[in-house]
């Protein structure tokens, strides 16, 4: 990763494939920041990147609260300076897999979309003034094969990393004459924490359905990331790459 002293931000950096990210950019000697609500986690995990010689700080922020998030970023640049990629990753499902659109509570589809949608929006507002000023920035979405695959019962998380992958876009638009890009990774089937809460005889289904019919690796994961923090894609925006041959 050509990331060496960048001020790298990775929100659920505590746990999951969020901090597969946090340790790659770590081991590339990034200046990893952490957001997690999961304090435990995302202390453990800055503490161990520490432990290796490298950089981390862990802010147990929840990124649906704009000034939450204002002020740790602050603190970020008080310390390091501005957050120079921004790596929106924070999300939860709560009916993933399991319900009928119709029949999801209003309060669970709003929760799902407040962290999933809202928060990447708040984060990516939160730092694209410092990009703009610098005339250099990665803010990249985690998306998912959700979005395009479209499946029954998945409606609220379909539907919202659809609509990050749209944000992403829209961003890439308006920050692309400040040398700013902006993209959404849609991450396959990963084995994870979020992914064991699901059935998975369903699960198996899926992945017997793509094209790549595996499961993806950190590694799949982390080549992307590598090119879209890189300058090697200065020339990419508002593009979003699908992993395991979905489309």
């Amino acid at each position: 990763m050509d990331v060496k002293d960048k001020v790298v931000l990775i929100t659920g950096g505590g746990q999951g494939i969020g901090r597969s990210y946090a340790l790659a950019f770590a081991n590339a000697h990034a200046k990893v920041v952490i957001f997690d609500t999961h304090a435990q986690n995302g202390a453990a995990v800055a503490e161990h990147i520490q432990s290796l010689g490298e950089r981390a700080l862990f802010y147990p922020c929840d990124v649906t609260q704009p000034d939450a998030v204002r002020q740790a970023l602050q603190s970020v640049k008080n310390q390091w300076g501005p957050v120079q990629v921004l790596i929106n990753n924070a999300a939860i499902f709560v009916t993933l897999g399991r319900q009928a659109f119709e029949d999801i509570p209003l309060p669970e589809w709003e929760q799902v979309m407040r962290v999933n949608v809202t928060g990447s929006w708040v984060c990516a507002s939160a730092v694209a003034a410092d990009m703009k000023q610098a005339q250099w920035g990665r803010i990249i979405n985690i998306g998912s094969m959700a979005a395009s695959l479209e499946p029954i019962g998945d409606s609220v998380y379909a539907a919202c990393k659809a609509g990050v992958s749209t944000l992403a876009n829209v961003m890439a638009r308006e920050l692309a004459p400040l040398n700013v890009t902006c993209n959404t990774l849609g991450v396959s089937g990963i084995q994870s924490d979020m992914l064991a809460q699901l059935p998975k005889d369903k699960i198996a289904a899926v992945i017997a359905g793509l094209p790549l019919p595996r499961f993806a690796e950190p590694d799949d994961i982390l080549n992307v990331l590598d090119f879209f923090t890189s300058d090697r894609s200065s020339y990419i925006t508002a593009q979003t790459v699908f992993l395991g041959g979905v489309n």
